[in-house]
């Protein structure tokens, strides 16, 4: 009795160490270089995810597991003394799929390409993957000059998913998902 009880605390001590340190030295994803624009007509917002692409998250696209990055990006009037107006709400996700035969990258972003784009640089994958440029809010038309907006957008690495049946064997995949912070920013129109 006094054997199987060592066993099992020697196997949880061991499997946490195995863990803990994973997760430790895992690096925080944020997004940086957001900004509002006029063009065309519309409100556009553009914006940058650092540290998404992690050591495990590049090792898994290089031998060929797609990745999903979602962003959610919401516009909201403020209001005094009431709740808040919803203006605009979006939600949309870049994919990448590496083809370990060909030795390239395709990229799908659906808000900003019909078709998907194709690459032999993971330096300009993960640039494409990262990067939104110029996302259409909402009408410039349906904001009223003088009132105060807030932005808020978020970005996460949804759970990647390994080909036949492998994530029941790896159950320590979902190590490799992030999620950025709500940013906010604040603008009078």
């Amino acid at each position: 009795m006094k054997n199987i009880r060592s066993r099992i605390i020697a196997i949880i001590i061991l499997t946490a160490s195995f863990i803990v340190p994973i997760r430790a030295s895992a690096q925080e994803a944020i997004l940086k270089n957001i900004t509002l624009r006029r063009a065309d007509g519309a409100l556009t917002v553009s914006f940058e995810v650092e540290g998404a692409f992690s050591n495990q998250v590049t090792e898994a696209v290089l031998r060929g597991v797609p990745a999903d990055f979602s962003f959610l990006v919401s516009l909201n009037r403020s209001r005094k003394m009431w709740f808040d107006k919803e203006m605009a709400n979006i939600e949309f996700t870049h994919h990448i799929k590496y083809d370990t035969l060909k030795k390239d990258f395709t990229i799908t972003r659906p808000w900003k390409e019909e078709k998907p784009v194709i690459t032999k640089s993971f330096a300009e994958a993960q640039k494409l993957m990262t990067e939104v440029s110029d996302l259409p809010l909402i009408p410039l038309h349906q904001l009223q000059k003088g009132d105060t907006y807030e932005l808020w957008a978020k970005a996460e690495l949804s759970k990647m998913t390994l080909p036949f049946y492998l994530h029941y064997i790896f159950y320590f995949v979902t190590l490799w998902d992030f999620e950025t912070d709500w940013y906010t920013v604040d603008f009078t129109y």
